[in-house]
């Protein structure tokens, strides 16, 4: 296969570029330097990405939905189900899945704690091949917690495809690990290149968003007040 030695790569340059504008355009993509953003985790970035804002627009949704469908057919090939990862996952692999006329489940990121307990919603049989859908990679535990949890169920995960991911060496790491292949729509580079070209951010804060990216850790300790 050809994910033998690469576990993330984006699905086709152009199609990068055009995402990463439709992002910056409708302010899914902020990018802040001078007044970074938290995550969840703690760690601060001065790029925060909000990938739910694409739903409300049809024509940058249906591009998505589009793409999403073209990359798993030339990449993983003929498969079963297409799972979504709860939350921002659920919506974009529902449309993927009704795109290529595929049943579909989502993954929460745990089990229910009452009625039936259920960590995987919706009809999945021992054996059947699953692509996860993602709206967004990060370090990429809670995708693939998903993954863990589809595997446990007797599914065949032959990957996951996701929106945009930052690209860092913790998440390359991680889905190496779980030998997990991941395409992507757009990535961090081509989004910090098309926002310097087309003006979004200045030479300034590109050099802050690089010196993030090489290290964010000493780069979110250093911004600490």
């Amino acid at each position: 296969m050809i994910f033998l030695y690469v576990c993330q790569m984006i699905y086709n340059k152009d199609t990068a570029a055009r995402i990463a504008h439709s992002l910056l355009q409708i302010k899914a993509v902020k990018l802040n330097a001078g007044q970074p953003f938290t995550w969840a985790s703690g760690l601060r970035s001065p790029i925060y990405c909000d990938n739910r804002r694409t739903l409300s627009f049809p024509k940058i949704r249906t591009f998505i939905r589009q793409e999403f469908a073209n990359a798993i057919q030339d990449k993983f090939g003929s498969i079963d189900v297409i799972a979504g990862v709860a939350t921002a996952g659920i919506p974009q692999g529902a449309l993927v899945a009704q795109e290529l006329g595929l049943p579909f489940v989502y993954v929460r990121s745990s089990k229910k704690e009452h009625g039936m307990t259920n960590q995987i919603e919706g009809v999945l049989n021992k054996g059947q091949s699953v692509v996860v859908i993602e709206d967004l990679i990060s370090t990429g535990k809670s995708s693939l917690n998903a993954v863990d949890a589809l595997r446990e169920a007797g599914a065949e995960v032959k990957g996951m495809v996701a929106i945009f991911t930052y690209g860092l060496k913790v998440a390359d790491a991680n889905f190496k690990k779980y030998d997990c292949p991941l395409i992507t729509l757009s990535d961090y580079e081509t989004l910090i290149a098309e926002a310097v070209d087309k003006n979004f951010i200045s030479e300034h804060d590109h050099d802050s968003l690089i010196e993030w990216k090489a290290d964010p850790q000493a780069w979110s300790e250093a911004v600490k007040i």
